[in-house]
């Protein structure tokens, strides 16, 4: 038995025998004299072919999914089209006078090293996805009908070197019990479409799984990013005890989804999603959702030509409101930039785009961009329970700027003689260290904060929370960053504010012993943990747990405050997962 550490994807346990996932290497031969025309009609007719079994990808994203992940696949289609590498395929095409397959692949791997280089977790990731549609093209060019999975005919855990999207979304989900990847990351395309799919995942496992053989038997934890190869009959049977009891525990939770978390004396916080359209809407309000902690706007703005409208903006926004009715709902403003771009708003390079012009600071330089999603959401707002959210808030000038804007927006619509909500509340996210340090100044001009403890946590402790290298470091549980979270807390009810939790922290059942300690006001969460941490706070004494969230703040490191939960609090422990 030897165990690897890795990167925690999607949580989940996963049991079962290696298949390793091999792709044939593509094979590109080169003929030279061949007419510049046809060999473009020949790639363009390939393109053509591409497009459409992208199409059927993305709607089967669709139904295994939602509208959010399979976005992937629209990123997918948008680079068949793309004019700039098409344009320099074509002119390389013309000075060279060979077959397209090497000039198509060159250019594509340039354009790939060049998002590679940037150095950026994000911009990785998106490399992988331009060589997943290069190969597609190349196989269809070549007439190359590839079978990685030939062989898999029982359920497996999947081994592979990295997964593109396409393959993830394409395999047999009744064979596949979980993935295993040497490379990877919490970011990649393949880690998000596992933790749609609901199965447990583990990247960044390091090369030594590719010698995995097929059949070998396999333990993945995907919550706590371990992979462990020729397991005993002990470790099996205590990892089969605990997945079971995970489901049967989510089974029991989701009888009651719609209850209320109120905790045994009387602490009742407010249990809401992240969401990112109307799909994951619908999706929130049947795990019984209380409302909206993050409604992440960006599912608006990405994928497309162009920018959305005023007016499209307002019906989408009006669209998710509606399934929740008098529910609240927080609109956090656009967060474009660091991991997400857009192809139509001019962004000047930056060595550390995470730490650049981003979000709230990227609105300020597009003022009209600001302006138009602020009176959609103003709009929308009217008869709803709608809040308006600014991300990576660092300054109490930018959240005295950020309000400026609103009551513009507002005096505008007025003038207008159009309709928007009067009374919205207006809070920040509390992600940069600054804002947690000054929460109590921040507090006086808010009127509510949400902690968004992933990157809270990598810039506290400078750590990139998507390396491998330093994911030890870039931890919610580091006992610096629960102390953060306890000023912040405090800071918010010291002024009489409220204090969400938008944050994977707030979907982790370990954490919600002391988040609950601590106070907090609302936890949002993806819509399949709603019921789970529900159930657990309902097992808990809000007295008690404020007594263990102090003593997890004296401890020193992230393994003893999580030992401290476990061992006082077996509930948290039992759907840790």
């Amino acid at each position: 038995m030897k165990k690897y550490q890795g990167v925690a994807s999607s949580r989940g346990i996963a049991i079962g025998p290696v298949f390793q996932f091999r792709r044939a290497e593509l094979v590109i031969g080169t003929c030279e004299n061949q007419d510049p025309f046809s060999e473009w009609k020949r790639l363009d007719s390939a393109l053509e072919t591409a497009r459409k079994q992208l199409n059927q990808v993305y709607e089967k994203a669709l139904n295994e999914t939602d509208e959010a992940q399979a976005e992937i696949f629209q990123f997918h289609i948008m680079m068949t089209e793309d004019t700039d590498l098409l344009d320099r395929v074509k002119n390389s095409l013309e000075d060279r006078r060979t077959n397209v397959e090497p000039v198509y692949m060159e250019v594509c791997q340039g354009y790939a090293d060049e998002l590679a280089a940037m150095d950026n977790e994000y911009f990785a990731a998106r490399s992988a996805d331009v060589l997943d549609v290069a190969n597609r093209v190349l196989r269809i060019l070549m007439g190359v009908a590839e079978s990685p999975t030939a062989g898999l005919i029982v359920p497996s855990v999947i081994v592979a070197d990295d997964l593109t999207p396409s393959d993830t979304i394409l395999l047999d989900k009744t064979l596949v019990l979980g993935f295993c990847t040497a490379q990877g990351s919490t970011t990649s395309h393949a880690a998000i479409l596992a933790r749609g799919l609901g199965l447990a995942a583990v990247g960044g496992a390091g090369s030594d799984v590719l010698a995995f053989k097929n059949g070998t038997g396999l333990i993945i934890d995907g919550g706590a990013g371990l992979v462990i190869v020729e397991p005993d009959e002990s470790t099996v049977n205590t990892y089969r005890q605990r997945a079971e009891q995970v489901r049967t525990l989510q089974v029991e939770a989701q009888k009651y989804a719609h209850e209320p978390a109120v905790t045994l004396d009387g602490f009742r916080p407010e249990i809401s999603s992240n969401i990112g359209d109307v799909a994951g809407a619908k999706k929130a309000v049947g795990f019984g959702a209380e409302g909206v902690g993050l409604l992440r706007t960006e599912f608006l703005y990405m994928d497309r030509p162009s920018m959305p409208t005023e007016e499209e903006q307002y019906q989408a926004y009006k669209a998710i409101l509606q399934e929740f009715g008098t529910k609240p709902v927080v609109l956090r403003t656009l967060d474009i930039g660091g991991d997400k771009e857009l192809s139509y708003l001019k962004m000047d390079p930056e060595m550390n785009p995470f730490l650049g012009v981003r979000a709230l600071r990227l609105c300020f330089k597009h003022p009209d961009m600001f302006k138009a999603q602020l009176r959609a959401a103003l709009r929308a707002g009217v008869g709803y329970n709608l809040k308006i959210m600014f991300p990576m808030v660092a300054t109490l000038s930018e959240v005295r700027e950020a309000r400026k804007y609103v009551n513009i927006c507002r005096d505008e619509l007025k003038a207008e003689g159009i309709p928007f909500a009067e009374n919205i509340e207006i809070g920040i996210m509390v992600e940069i260290p600054a804002a947690a340090v000054c929460a109590d100044m921040l507090a006086r001009e808010v009127d509510f904060f949400s902690i968004g403890t992933n990157d809270l946590s990598q810039y506290t402790m400078a750590a990139d929370r998507g390396n491998p290298g330093v994911a030890n470091l870039s931890d919610a549980f580091q006992p610096s960053v629960l102390r953060l979270i306890r000023d912040v807390i405090d800071a918010s009810h010291k002024h009489g504010k409220w204090t969400g939790m938008c944050g994977e922290l707030a979907g982790e059942p370990l954490a919600a012993p002391l988040l609950v300690g601590l106070g907090l006001d609302e936890f949002s969460m993806s819509p399949p943990m709603v019921p789970v941490i529900k159930a657990l706070i309902r097992t808990l004494n809000a007295k008690e747990m404020k007594a263990l969230a102090t003593e997890a703040l004296e401890k020193e490191t992230v393994e003893e405050v999580r030992g401290l939960v476990r061992n006082r609090v077996p509930a948290a422990a039992a759907v840790e997962g």
